[in-house]
């Protein structure tokens, strides 16, 4: 009968097929897509309820409107380009999946916008420290974020854990691309598009790693700040979480242990006791004593063993460390010298020609050769299989890791120092992935790093022939200086505006995603004639054309540009003369 299915009789069902790489690139792009609409579901929650709720309020003269500006940043623009453009293209694509099976030209799509990332992600320590100034400050301010966080939206998640999502947003993309391309066979007409949209994706990823490392403190903090009744003031970014765990505080009258909790960080110490509630807050503090002028003494007790006393400008506390932690010490330190006995090494001689013994992943936790710890995010490792070290497929990270002493044994390597590749004798001579030092020896090189192509590498000329307008502009950035620019808005990305020093530069000075920006036109009595400013929260742009025919021309096509709308070319008019006669007087001149 088919309703008697093996689980209902506690039987393990047989096992299906092994997946095809068909199978597992739709897989992902499945998951691709079925994130990114839950994504969209968290930036809708901070731009259209969070945000619209205070920007509501604070327009009745409750609380400044720049405060809420400045917590949230450009959220607005950011939910623009995933609601309206990524997540419709992505659900496109997957409804033609049998007909167009390729992810690699959209994402590639995203990278131009990828700045406002960054500009969110600057953006984040202070809009976590104006969020916890005015909710101390304004009660109408902590009620409406109090309302909208019981709301079965908001998942029983603070404000801050939602605006922590932009931050881990990025290398979800990079994890994601990186499977996609190991199922991607080599010839396949959609790996250009992917290698090169992970190229830029990686390096926005790498210069995200503090923002991360910082929002898992923060994710740790808010998790304490609950833990203790929303009572203590630890929500700060300057405050970095180090250790917890329980502890016996000795009675200081008679001989008995009483149990007590701590909470490490690197400026205090919070001595808690246990509160015995069916919800709400699970510790109380009952002493905060400043890391400064700390001091940790070993105790001898005939009664407890174990024993040590801190001492701070508060209070003096005499601790007693529970037996099964330190059981579990000694467990742990014994396997370690009983590792180093047994581990064999794999000599330079052997090297490729025997198999090496893998290290376990669990033993290892940075890289030996950068010294980086790995990434907090993931734990998708792969070994060196020439000398069996392990090797993170993600960027290191370079949050702080205690007790490395217990790992000087077992040196391991990140992603960029074991991109390497070559045959191994005990496997048949197959192609293998090693690290960089095995790859120096079994080749008799040393293999150069190459550079990445980054986000502003595509030649100015490139652009210019097929774009929607070009030609110099004076260009201003807050307070820095003015200069000349050429400024090009390309067929191919019309909702970036991309300046250069020269029509022939192979290199960006820097880009402008422009979806979500205002533009302003209006006459200021210090600017020059023929001058309009773009702005988006605290970026502010100034520019002045060579006559106000030629501002009108550009501002006809930004003004489209900023709504999500593509832009009518303006290329038949001036400009195209402009860039024309330009590129030819570089020519001559060379």
């Amino acid at each position: 009968m088919n309703c008697l299915c093996p689980l209902f009789f506690g039987e393990r069902p047989l096992r299906s097929p092994l997946e095809t790489n068909e199978q597992k690139l739709y897989k992902i792009a499945t998951e691709l897509l079925k994130t990114e609409r839950a994504y969209v579901t968290r930036l809708n929650l901070l731009d259209q309820v969070f945000c619209a709720k205070l920007t509501e309020e604070a327009l009745k003269g409750t609380f400044p409107v720049d405060v809420v500006k400045n917590i949230f940043s450009n959220i607005s623009s950011i939910n623009t380009f995933h609601n309206q453009f990524l997540l419709p293209d992505l659900e496109k694509r997957m409804g033609e999946w049998e007909s167009t099976p390729r992810l690699g030209d959209i994402l590639q799509n995203l990278t131009p916008f990828l700045k406002m990332y960054a500009e969110y992600v600057k953006n984040f320590d202070n809009a976590m420290e104006l969020l916890k100034q005015w909710t101390d400050r304004s009660p109408q301010f902590k009620a409406i974020i109090q309302d909208i966080q019981s709301q079965e939206a908001c998942g029983s998640l603070t404000l801050q854990h939602h605006m922590l999502e932009p931050v881990q947003r990025v290398p979800r993309y990079e994890m994601l691309l990186k499977d996609y391309l190991k199922k991607l066979p080599q010839d396949d007409p959609d790996r250009r598009d992917a290698e090169k949209s992970l190229d830029i994706i990686a390096m926005a990823a790498t210069h995200s790693n503090s923002a991360i490392r910082k929002s898992e403190n923060l994710k740790k903090l808010l998790e304490i700040y609950e833990m203790l009744g929303e009572e203590e003031d630890i929500v700060n970014a300057s405050n970095e979480f180090i250790k917890e765990g329980h502890i016996l505080k000795l009675a200081a009258r008679n001989t008995s242990a009483m149990e007590r909790y701590l909470f490490l960080f690197n400026n205090m110490l919070l001595y808690c006791v246990p509160k015995f509630s069916l919800g709400g807050a699970k510790y109380t503090v009952r002493t905060r004593i400043g890391i400064e002028g700390m001091k940790v003494l070993e105790t001898i007790n005939e009664d407890y063993p174990h024993t040590f006393q801190v001492s701070g400008k508060e209070r003096t506390l005499e601790l007693q460390a529970f037996q099964e932690t330190i059981e579990i010490f000694h467990q742990k330190n014994e396997t370690f010298k009983s590792a180093s006995k047994d581990v064999e090494e794999v000599s330079t001689a052997e090297l490729g020609k025997r198999a090496p013994r893998w290290i376990r992943d669990k033993e290892v936790t940075m890289c030996m050769k950068c010294k980086e710890p790995f990434n907090a995010l993931t734990r998708r490792r792969h070994h060196c299989r020439a000398c069996g070290y392990v090797s993170e497929n993600l960027h290191c990270g370079s949050f702080r890791i205690r007790l490395m002493c217990l790992l000087s044994l077992y040196q391991v390597v990140c992603w960029k120092c074991s991109d390497n590749k070559v045959a191994l004798e005990y496997d048949s001579n197959k192609i293998n992935k090693v690290c960089k030092d095995c790859y120096s020896i079994l080749t008799g090189e040393e293999k150069a790093e190459g550079k990445k192509k980054g986000i502003l590498e595509i030649e100015a000329a490139q652009f210019s022939g097929s774009s929607i307008i070009c030609g110099f502009l004076q260009h201003c950035e807050k307070n820095k200086p003015w200069g000349k620019v050429w400024c090009v808005i390309p067929e191919k990305e019309a909702l970036v505006l991309y300046l250069y020093g020269a029509p022939q530069d192979v290199k960006a000075q820097s880009s402008i995603p422009l979806l979500g920006y205002s533009v302003e036109d209006s006459p200021r009595p210090a600017d020059p004639p023929a001058s309009f400013r773009l702005s988006q929260s605290k970026s502010v742009h100034s520019f002045v054309a060579e006559s106000e025919e030629l501002k009108q021309r550009w501002l006809k096509v930004i003004r489209v540009a900023v709504t999500g709308e593509v832009p009518e070319s303006q290329m038949p008019n001036d400009a195209t003369a402009n860039a024309t006669d330009t590129q030819e007087t570089s020519s001559d001149s060379t």
